[in-house]
């Protein structure tokens, strides 16, 4: 079928949508407009998808715990959480992402790694993964991708084909898919895997000096991973494995540790680095911007009700705290919507008034009110400006919101192009020089493994061809493995 016989892309009431890949920006580098009628609604008929499990990252589970900062940071942030000796109470939520409620712990899938933080200025709430990519980088294409990993319409199954169909027609997909075909695809545990924010965030001092963050949260346990015979094994016998493990070593006084590293960019660096280091489809190397330690995040009690305290809390990219912001990251820019009307629409519009996710530590002064479920309304006055002694933003205390520099006409568009930017070569750098002979032969079987599963032409093709473009050598023994050498020759 060409092009020009298929049926063209719509909004759900008939007008033609323009593009299938790109959010309408202010030039190619620039912020996502919210007059983007046709990005909002895809974002919002997603988010409205499933009642009440999360649409993504389902299955999961969480404790309390805190975070101190150890070391000396102020340089780079006045963020009340990274100043020396603070210790700041906190909940994290770890999950798979693909899989429903019921899914199993030992699936092939990158894990959520979600932390909520209780400051004096309001929660911090930080949304990131087991990795340090994402598969994505524009929100244009979020729901596509995870429809991709859900069950067909015809037959409610999943469906290798699908998820190979789409990532075989993204190639930014690369870097993420070569991680969840490795070794980290399947964590022994959540207390054995990292957790990274993915995305680049803002960071700004109490000079107002911007730059440009990372988190990396590094296990103090080790990193260790299930192999797929021992991830199905599990699944088999104990889905809820991973859940279980974090409860059991929690409660027998085994503290689950992670150590905060950052890396730091300087704000006019970003301008001209090499590739464009607001694509969460990519890594900084450490050789840039090595890690710098930042303190220690500890879990060490478990929920006493897990559903009030693990299912309904709701963790938020946008919900940011004086010295942190966002960056032009257009999947972050995405979420920052996305979440907060997700929590909306399954939890309930006064969502943030739960125990779990109601600030701990600081005063809510808003005039938002009523609502269902809402039992914490402001009095009166119920609007601003107003005569009245209600309360009034505060810029001259806090600072003005992070802000960066853009100009251009408003397009869809890819993000431009720095001089090293492609979708390939971090994936490919990864696999010559970061994985070891063995971890590259788990790596080709787990592939073959997951292909074999009913991947069928054209998209078998392009699989292997996917793999060649990450490595040569790789791709053909991925076409080895699936379809053998003969047959290789053949085709």
């Amino acid at each position: 079928m060409t092009d020009d016989e298929r049926p063209h892309t719509t909004f759900d009431s008939g007008q033609p949508a323009t593009s299938d890949e790109y959010s309408l920006t202010i030039g190619p580098s620039g912020p996502i407009l919210l007059q983007d009628a046709y990005v909002i609604q895809k974002m919002q008929a997603f988010n409205r998808e499933r009642v009440p499990e999360r649409v993504v990252h389902a299955k999961g589970g969480g404790a309390h715990g805190y975070f101190e900062a150890t070391e000396d940071l102020s340089q780079f942030t006045k963020a009340v959480i990274f100043q020396k000796g603070k210790r700041t109470e906190s909940v994290a939520r770890f999950s798979t992402v693909a899989g429903e409620l019921g899914s199993p712990d030992t699936a092939r899938d990158p894990r959520g790694f979600a932390l909520k933080f209780y400051t004096e200025h309001g929660n911090y709430d930080m949304v990131g993964n087991n990795t340090p990519v994402f598969f994505i980088r524009d929100p244009s294409k979020f729901s596509d991708f995870i429809h991709s990993q859900k069950r067909r319409a015809d037959n409610h199954l999943r469906d290798n084909n699908m998820q190979w169909d789409f990532w075989t027609l993204s190639p930014e997909s690369a870097h993420q898919v070569t991680i969840l075909m490795g070794d980290r695809g399947i964590p022994r545990s959540w207390r054995h895997m990292n957790g990274y924010s993915s995305h680049t965030y803002m960071w700004i001092n109490a000079g107002g000096e911007r730059f440009w963050v990372k988190y990396h949260f590094k296990t103090d346990q080790g990193v260790e991973f299930l192999t797929q015979g021992e991830g199905t094994a599990i699944a088999g016998e104990n889905p809820d494995a991973h859940i279980h493990d974090l409860w059991a070593s929690i409660k027998k006084g085994d503290l689950p540790t992670w150590t905060l590293n950052v890396q730091i960019m300087p704000f006019e660096d970003a301008a001209n680095y090499r590739f464009n280091p607001f694509d969460v489809t990519k890594v900084l190397p450490h050789g840039d911007y090595p890690l710098i330690k930042v303190g220690r995040y500890v879990l060490d009690r478990n929920p006493e009700d897990y559903f009030a305290e693990i299912e309904q809390a709701t963790f938020e990219p946008s919900n940011f705290i004086p010295g942190i912001g966002p960056s032009p990251d257009r999947m972050l820019l995405g979420r920052l919507f996305s979440y907060h009307d997700t929590h909306l629409h399954r939890v309930g519009t006064n969502a943030q008034q739960l125990p779990v996710n109601y600030p701990k530590h600081a005063k809510v002064n808003s005039y938002n009110k009523d609502g269902a479920m809402r039992y914490r309304n402001p009095g009166d006055p119920v609007y601003a400006p107003n005569s009245f002694g209600g309360p009034a933003a505060a810029p001259q205390l806090f600072g003005e919101d992070p802000a960066w520099e853009v100009t251009g006409e408003i397009v869809r568009a890819a993000q431009a192009l720095h001089r090293e930017d492609d979708d390939f070569g971090q994936a490919g750098t990864m696999v010559r020089e970061v994985l070891d002979d063995s971890a590259r032969d788990r790596l080709v079987s787990n592939i073959a493994g997951h292909v074999k599963q009913g991947v069928e032409e054209p998209v078998l093709s392009r699989v292997f061809d996917y793999w060649r473009h990450v490595d040569h050598k790789l791709g053909d023994r991925v076409e080895e493995a699936v379809i053998g050498r003969a047959a290789a020759k053949i085709v």
